[in-house]
């Protein structure tokens, strides 16, 4: 319950005349973070790539309002996090290349974190502060965020500034940061969807498919933004390969820095270290756990809300804090609306349940699906199309290795697939599969639950990827109307090893024949009852 606004939070902070201590930590909380020797050594790494003479600046992300004066529960950027251990808002992380200064007074990295407060934790919780960031984090020059604008930093004498694309949601302290190292580093205005399709030209237009990024760009080409850049307006007047070679390099002389940021800590975040593979670990098993118990506790009258409040409740009880998406609990139709998250329907019957959740561990985002039947048993239609779907799960499982290129994963599931529709006479041709199957079959997962990694090239040893095949006919589809309604997605999470990979989430059925047989087991929620309401 929300007692009061902000407002009269900071003319509490204001009037107060004591000051109320609180501890940097409770020490009743667990103790499988990630340590702060790993962040020293991403850190460590990305220098490792980075060029001479230059400097990474990573923000926070900015917090969100809820409703009113209510805010989100934060959500820390989780490459800060990554490289720092900081989960705070208002926060920004440098990390030099080479050591700057001597002696003594030598730094390579300098942490500036939100200032402590001890009226606002009090309404708003304990923050970390100078001395906790030193401590905990092993940082050995922190500062309030409120110095950088008089710390003393020349940007302009390095060969190169990496950083993210700059938040335009920020306010407040988060926002002020941003504009002070705007103004020290030089770096321009640049509006945020313009930016998205300089990257998108960068990496991915070729001589090949430029009529298709014309295509994707002309929605946009009429706005300010992009009649006013000559780089977007040279490709235009003339959409050929050798324009494209030019835009390209002026793309990356004049914006190249933030490409650069996506590069290295895509190459970084994409394979997974020992203590991220624990917690990876964890937060898979328990959210197989989860879907496994809904498949002992669903019933025909339930509905789809209920069976997300199982799988949220198995989460929290082992400690996840929460779901690293929102939950897609979808029953019949819903279950072929590839990201459905109203979960509302009230009463399942005999279609197909469709229940894509996985939980947050530690920053770690699961990513597991599962399909079952609210009776116990399957219809020979369900059956029949959830048989594909394994089988194109069980044929990429067999890849899952270190050298295998990743594209293969994809071309693998659409053979399998398609011969499949086709025996059951739903499509004719395979070059109608993107009607039924219209994702890929797989995603990098970790910090994010789509994390960063490369998706060109081969598949590297302890690259940690999802395997998602689904099949989904709607009703009003070109077959016969047996098949309407019909949405099966089986989703697990893959390890990749040098001879093969690692399910983690085998604490869930996948077999048709063993979902039925758990759907036959106890549910400790069996016989729950609660009072109705008046």
């Amino acid at each position: 319950m929300k007692l009061f606004n902000k407002t009269f939070i900071a003319a509490v902070a204001m009037c107060l005349g004591t000051v109320i201590a609180f501890s940097q930590e409770s020490q009743n909380t667990p103790k499988d973070y990630l340590s702060k020797e790993f962040h020293a050594g991403r850190r460590q790494a990305l220098r490792n790539l980075m060029p001479a003479n230059s400097v990474a600046v990573i923000f926070a992300y900015p917090e969100q309002v809820f409703s009113n004066d209510v805010n989100y529960v934060y959500h820390p950027n989780p490459d800060l996090y990554y490289f720092s251990g900081y989960k705070e808002p208002d926060a920004a992380l440098l990390i030099f290349k080479d050591v700057q200064g001597s002696g003594d007074t030598s730094y390579n990295e300098v942490l500036f974190v939100r200032k402590r407060d001890a009226q606002r934790e009090q309404w708003t919780g304990r923050r970390l502060g100078v001395e906790g960031a030193k401590g905990q984090l092993g940082f050995k020059r922190v500062y309030n965020s409120s110095e950088f604008a008089k710390f003393p930093i020349d940007f302009k004498k390095f060969t190169t500034v990496i950083y993210d694309d700059l938040s335009e949601d920020a306010s407040g302290d988060l926002k002020g940061l941003i504009s002070i190292f705007k103004t020290k580093a030089a770096v321009p205005d640049v509006d945020k969807q313009l930016m998205n399709d300089f990257n998108v030209i960068d990496k991915y237009a070729t001589a090949k498919n430029i009529s298709q990024i014309m295509n994707f760009l002309k929605p946009r080409l009429s706005d300010d933004a992009h009649k006013n850049s000559a780089i977007i307006q040279e490709l235009v007047a003339k959409p050929d390969s050798v324009t494209l070679i030019s835009v390209k390099a002026k793309i990356k002389a004049e914006y190249g820095n933030t490409a650069l940021f996506t590069e290295y800590t895509t190459a970084l975040r994409g394979i997974k270290q020992p203590e991220e593979l624990a917690l990876l670990s964890k937060s898979v098993q328990l959210s197989s756990i989860a879907h496994a118990e809904v498949m002992r506790a669903v019933k025909p009258n339930m509905s789809e809300r209920e069976l997300e409040g199982i799988l949220m409740y198995v989460h929290k009880k082992y400690g996840a804090e929460g779901e690293g998406y929102p939950p897609i609990v979808g029953v019949g139709a819903n279950a072929c609306i590839l990201h459905y998250e109203e979960n509302n329907d009230l009463v399942l019957n005999n279609q197909l349940v469709l229940l894509d959740v996985g939980s947050e561990y530690h920053g770690y985002s699961a990513d597991v699906t599962r399909t079952v039947p609210p009776t116990g048993k399957f219809t020979e239609e369900q059956k029949s199309i959830y048989q594909i779907v394994y089988d194109a799960q069980e044929e990429v499982f067999k890849m899952c290795k270190a050298g295998v290129p990743y594209a293969s994963l994809e071309a693998k599931t659409g053979e399998v697939l398609a011969a499949g529709l086709i025996k059951l006479g739903i499509i004719k041709d395979a070059k109608e599969l993107r009607t039924y199957y219209p994702h890929g079959v797989s995603h990098h997962m970790g910090l994010d639950v789509h994390d960063k990694g490369s998706y060109a090239g081969n598949l590297e040893e302890n690259m940690v990827i999802t395997v998602e095949p689904g099949i989904y006919i709607p009703a009003g589809s070109k077959c016969d109307k047996k098949w309407w309604n019909i949405g099966v997605r089986i989703e697990d999470d893959i390890v990749i090893g040098k001879e093969k990979g690692t399910n983690l989430s085998i604490d869930a059925p996948r077999k048709w024949q063993d979902v039925e047989k758990m759907a036959a087991e106890k549910s400790i929620f069996d016989g729950a009852k609660f009072p109705p309401l008046k």
